[in-house]
């Protein structure tokens, strides 16, 4: 309405060039003077700029006219046209991307170019709505409102207050309890733990045992009791994943009878002779789906991590550190187990890296890292002429570094059983002193062992791509002369000697193939399968 006015008010006011140029005459025919001429030219010339500034803008619809022109350039042309004649309308450049005259077209059509902020003089910015707040975090995951903090059950986590009680509190609580849990052994601690065994019998399935701080062992006999085999031990689970940054230490200077490892209180705490029987640090029983990841396992007494009768575990980047000439100190020991993986793991430890006992299936080894030690090895298998069945093993892209042996099978005399279908591939070696090595009669006691005709049998062992240097022997393959190894392949075995008294390849009752480049020349190996046939013929007349 306000425009309409502004309008009726200019429409019979023509703009005049100038006062002087038409004079305005009255009805009595006199001109006005001067003063008057330039009042109603000054008001004309308001009213026209009111005009322009606060109704041009706006479309019939009483909408404001945007535009994706320039702002600026939009409102100069404009300004000049409508100076220039008597009804004004904004002028369009036909080469720009400009919306329609809002008389001719109300609807402004959507540019696909992205459109300038238009000025706050020709096209103010409506109003923009404020937005809404941001959503809420989403809900923490159901593990965390399960979380079973040690310290809550009473753990001091100050290296000197026993807190195996606290453990057992902590785990009872988590193991009762619904959906996920997660025991917490908290970052910035030590907590002195003896014997433990936590058990799943009664237990929901699929608990975390979140390692971040630092367990250890206790160094007094009285702690430790007669008899006791495992330190921390898990038994029983549906699901237990062991995880974290943390370390178990074993503190086993104590038990190897010598001041070896890093133990520097054991001299203070050992109040007594320590039991003969060394116990494993960490001892997985009787349990499936087992993940053990991110861990640091330290100076065990004995074995430093043992997974017994379980299936489907998985073990990747996991540390142990034990000194070389730390007795018995195993890095990792499978018996009766299946569908197990190892890898991206670095194993130094006073025995086998990885150890292979009987009743073992569908071992996957690889990207592992083992030195010292004595390499990766199946067996001792057959002792005390038991029987015993290893089979579906593959290692490979593994590195040794100055360990005893490479890859190893080792079986006592007079057992029985098989080991079969056994892979050894892309091994590095760099410093061993046998790299590649079967012996059917190992021996691992003061008394000479009895000379017996039964062992394990070997059959379909494979050695691919083995590379590096050795200090003693390249290759020693001793099979049993009853029960000879068939079907031992090797392909590109590329073994230098790093020793100055070193021996040739050894064979003895091995049979077998060579294929690729082999060096040095293993010429012992024999190329046929023997076959023993022992025919009984009993006739009745």
């Amino acid at each position: 309405m306000l425009c309409r006015l502004f309008k009726s008010m200019l429409s019979p006011l023509p703009l005049q060039r100038s006062p002087l140029d038409h004079p305005i005459v009255n009805r009595k025919g006199k001109h006005k003077d001067m003063a008057d001429v330039q009042a109603k030219g000054f008001t004309s010339i308001v009213l026209l700029l009111l005009f322009v500034f606060l109704c041009l803008p706006i479309n019939s619809r009483g909408r404001q006219l945007t535009t994706t022109t320039n702002p600026t350039t939009f409102f100069v042309s404009r300004k000049i046209d409508i100076v220039g004649t008597q009804n004004p309308s904004p002028t369009i450049n036909p080469t720009a991307s400009t919306p329609p005259s809002p008389v001719s077209s109300p609807s402004v059509p959507t540019s696909t170019n992205p459109t300038p902020p238009p000025s706050p003089v020709s096209s103010p910015i409506p109003s923009i709505p404020t937005p809404a707040n941001p959503p809420p975090p989403p809900s923490p995951p159901a593990s965390l409102g399960n979380t079973f903090d040690v310290r809550d059950y009473g753990a001091k986590g100050d290296g000197v207050t026993d807190d195996t009680k606290a453990f057992q509190a902590t785990w009872a609580a988590a193991c009762n309890a619904e959906a996920s849990k997660v025991v917490v052994v908290p970052l910035g601690f030590q907590f002195l733990v003896g014997p433990i065994s936590f058990s799943g019998v009664n237990c929901k399935p699929d608990i975390v045992f979140q390692l971040d701080g630092t367990i250890i062992a206790p160094t007094s006999a009285a702690a430790w009791g007669s008899g006791t085999l495992h330190w921390l031990e898990f038994t029983k689970l549906r699901g237990i994943t062991i995880q974290g940054q943390g370390t178990i230490e074993g503190r086993g200077s104590v038990w190897w009878g010598s001041s070896t490892g890093d133990d520097s209180t054991s001299n203070t705490e050992n109040s007594g002779r320590m039991p003969h029987a060394k116990p494993t640090a960490l001892r997985i029983y009787g349990s499936s789906n087992v993940i053990a990841t991110g861990i640091m396992l330290k100076n065990s007494p004995q074995c430093h991590l043992k997974f017994d009768s379980c299936n489907a575990v998985e073990v990747s980047n996991v540390t142990v550190s034990s000194p070389a000439d730390s007795p018995n100190t195993d890095g990792i020991h499978l018996q009766d187990s299946e569908d197990v993986s190892i890898h991206n793991t670095n194993l130094a430890c006073g025995d086998d890296c990885v150890s292979i006992q009987t009743g073992c299936s569908n071992v996957r080894i690889h990207d592992v890292n083992c030195g010292p030690g004595h390499g990766i090895s199946i067996g001792g298998l057959g002792k005390g002429n038991t029987q015993a069945v290893v089979s579906d093993v593959s290692v490979q892209d593994v590195s040794m570094v100055g360990t005893l042996t490479g890859v190893r099978i080792k079986t006592w005399q007079g057992g029985s059983g098989s080991v079969k279908n056994v892979m050894f591939s892309n091994v590095n070696v760099n410093g061993v002193e046998t790299p590649i090595m079967i012996d059917q009669f190992y021996c691992d006691q003061k008394k000479a062992c009895n000379n017996q005709t039964a062992a394990v049998a070997l059959s379909d062992i494979t050695y691919r791509n083995i590379k590096g240097t050795y200090t003693v022997e390249p290759v020693h393959l001793a099979c049993s002369d009853s029960n000879p190894c068939s079907n031992i392949h090797l392909s590109d075995i590329q073994l230098m000697k790093a020793g100055s008294q070193t021996n040739d390849p050894f064979c003895w009752g091995a049979f077998g193939d060579l294929q690729g480049t082999i060096e040095p020349p293993i010429t012992c190996l024999q190329h046929r399968t023997s076959i023993n046939l022992n025919i009984t013929i009993d006739i009745h007349l």
